[in-house]
């Protein structure tokens, strides 16, 4: 059995699982990071402040994307946790680095609309097949 599936619907879904690996690790990593304060992460009383925001803010920021980066990492609840990366993308882009331009290196949005565009796309395709979604009741599964 080859190691790289061989027909184009396999391809597609494992190209799907990557492309879900690569995004929701980030939004784990940074989700929680604001959301419970590890890594180093600021936490949510900190993330508020920093930004001049209600605390309320910071803690729905990083569940959003703590929450949303399990949901594209897990394909439960799916689109729903995309739609949140997608939320938080925009608020990151509007919020904090438009004045900066497009270069991440100054501060600008090149990443925020990097992970917005591919939350988008996996809207668009669906989690695949290698995602936990099938165990759910058939009502969820599109979510």
């Amino acid at each position: 059995m080859p190691l790289v599936p061989t027909n184009v619907a396999s391809k597609l879904d494992l190209a799907l699982l990557m492309l879900r690996i690569a995004s929701a690790l980030a939004f784990l990593y940074h989700g929680s990071a604001v959301l419970m304060g590890t890594f180093g992460g600021p936490g949510p009383h900190q993330f508020a402040a920093y930004h001049h925001w209600p605390v309320i803010l910071g803690y729905l920021v990083g569940l959003a994307q703590f929450a949303g980066g399990l949901a594209v990492l897990t394909g439960v609840l799916f689109r729903f946790g995309a739609a949140c990366i997608i939320l938080v993308m925009l608020g990151a882009i509007f919020l904090v680095h438009l004045p900066n331009g497009f270069d991440i290196g100054k501060g600008g949005f090149e990443y925020a609309l990097t992970q917005l565009l591919v939350a988008l796309a996996l809207i668009l395709t669906g989690p695949g097949a290698y995602s936990l979604a099938s165990r759910l009741p058939a009502s969820l599964r599109r979510l």
